[in-house]
């Protein structure tokens, strides 16, 4: 099938004949025609699949009848509205909505925040047929009063899943009750998940379910390997496998902005060009950044999964979770980045022990078992810092009890019977430890006299351990009226007093 047979309009053909197009992708052939026929439709797919194209083609052929070439502003209403989780995504759908609908007589922006909101502003007063915009920024300019909804025939809702995931659900339910309820809807999103699901029962009418591939399923043109390794050795690795492979471009994925921008300061000290793309990244420096990784400047790209989201970067043949995230859902969002439009790619993971659990769960999603390859040099070590940390005794303790479980019947017989002493020793140490703990001198508090102990308690207190019976068992030879001392703790000594001498 080409897009000849697709029904689309000789303007928009023109356009993708532009593009050097001839076939649609699997998602464009399945899901252009119900949409072309006014239906909402649930897709089901990835980054990389044509996915933009599949809605954009056939919502600028439902506009095209009533486009206009007038300069009022109120003969361009707010006709499609697409909304989008990221800046990037946004910019470049607003791309191709430009691309494809360069021959009709439509008006498109775009509007996300991180940029001054004043030309934006314009753009709107100026009347559009087309917005896409990110759903925060969206609602900055619906309280500023600049965007009517009330005209909207089309709404694309594209990676849903991840504006979910961002927690815009309260943002999109805002502005849907700006729009009319008579309107096409479409919904993109790379995983289906129960709130997904709960959001297309709401705003989709009789859908119709179209997925290129499996739910929660990746790519098979991606070759994944995960490499083990200790936390503190994966900056070590990385440059390892970049140097050794001689990689040239690698999007690689961390957690946190902080961690970023660590591992971008490392890599360069490795001699690694490397450049960063996150949250705190303002929208210039973040176009920066993914230009320069485009046209080869630097090798790596460090990237945040919020940041790095919908990110379209043609070939790109490695992506590198140098950190697991959180949720195996983002697994595939993040390995979405390669393997695209026919072309291979890889996924590589440096996962440390700590991170198995989350390794689990994304084989789980996935319902496939990621093959694993230790690199020489890289060895992950378990146990290895615990017995660096044993004393010499702990150490041949450690090393006994190895042989012991590793050693013939002969050996353990032998081993039984040289252990009898030790045993025996070893009573002898814990009787010693415990007459220690019950040594008065060191439990029981010293109650002072101011008299020379007699011949015969001075006899019994060396014949015996039990002083302490002694000192509770004497009289005191002072008057009941007299002011008695108070107990010292033990191991303290009183000093003799001047009393103590005359009585001497």
């Amino acid at each position: 099938m080409s897009f000849d047979q697709l029904g689309l309009s000789a303007e928009i053909l023109h356009a993708i004949h532009d593009q050097g197009y001839t076939d649609p992708t699997p998602i464009q052939a399945q899901a252009i025609p119900p949409i072309l026929d006014g239906k909402d439709i649930m897709g089901g797919a990835q980054t990389g699949t044509g996915k933009t194209a599949s809605f954009t083609l056939p919502m600028l052929h439902r506009l095209q009848p009533y486009a206009t070439t007038s300069v009022s502003p109120a003969k361009h209403p707010i006709r499609a509205l697409i909304l989008v989780p990221t800046r990037e995504l946004a910019a470049q759908v607003f791309e191709s909505v430009k691309t494809y609908g360069k021959y009709l007589s439509l008006k498109c922006t775009v509007v996300y925040g991180g940029v001054n909101i004043d030309p934006q502003i314009r753009d709107l007063r100026a009347g559009v047929e087309i917005l896409v915009a990110t759903p925060g920024r969206m609602l900055d300019h619906i309280q500023q009063k600049t965007i009517n909804l009330s005209k909207v025939e089309i709404l694309v809702l594209d990676e849903a899943d991840r504006m979910l995931d961002m927690g815009f659900l309260p943002d999109i339910k805002r502005i849907l009750t700006l729009m009319p309820q008579q309107r096409q809807s479409l919904m993109f999103s790379a995983t289906f998940s129960e709130e997904i699901k709960k959001l297309a029962n709401n705003i989709l009418i009789q859908p119709i379910l179209i997925e290129v591939a499996k739910c929660n399923s990746v790519s098979n043109l991606v070759t994944h390997i995960v490499h083990p390794v200790n936390r503190e050795r994966k900056r070590e690795l990385l440059t390892h496998l970049i140097k050794s492979q001689n990689l040239e471009q690698v999007l690689v994925f961390v957690r946190t902005k902080h961690g970023a921008s660590n591992l971008v300061r490392q890599l360069e000290k490795d001699g690694i060009s490397s450049t960063d793309i996150h949250g705190d990244k303002s929208q210039p420096q973040r176009t920066q950044a993914l230009a320069e990784f485009k046209q080869g400047k630097v090798r790596v790209l460090v990237a945040t999964d919020v940041a790095a989201r919908g990110l379209d970067i043609e070939d790109l043949p490695h992506v590198v979770n140098f950190e697991l995230p959180n949720t195996s859902e983002d697994y595939i969002h993040r390995i979405g980045r390669t393997g695209r439009a026919g072309t291979k790619g890889w996924a590589t993971s440096l996962v440390c022990d700590d991170e198995n659990e989350l390794l689990e769960g994304i084989e789980n999603l996935l319902n496939i078992k990621l093959p694993k390859k230790i690199i020489t040099g890289f060895e992950p070590i378990i146990n290895g810092l615990k017995e660096a940390t044993f004393k010499p005794h702990e150490q041949e303790r450690h090393s006994h009890t190895k042989e012991k479980k590793s050693s013939n019947s002969h050996a353990k017989s032998q081993n039984k019977s040289n252990s009898e002493p030790n045993s025996k020793k070893n009573v002898l140490v814990k009787e010693k430890q415990l007459k220690a703990q019950q040594d008065p001198l060191f439990s029981q508090p010293y109650v002072p006299t101011e008299r020379h102990p007699s011949e015969k308690e001075s006899t019994r207190a060396t014949t015996s351990v039990a002083s302490l019976s002694v000192i509770k068992g004497r009289l005191d030879p002072r008057p009941r009226n007299s002011q008695q001392k108070k107990p010292l703790p033990a191991l303290f000594m009183p000093h003799p007093t001047n009393k103590s001498k005359q009585n001497e």
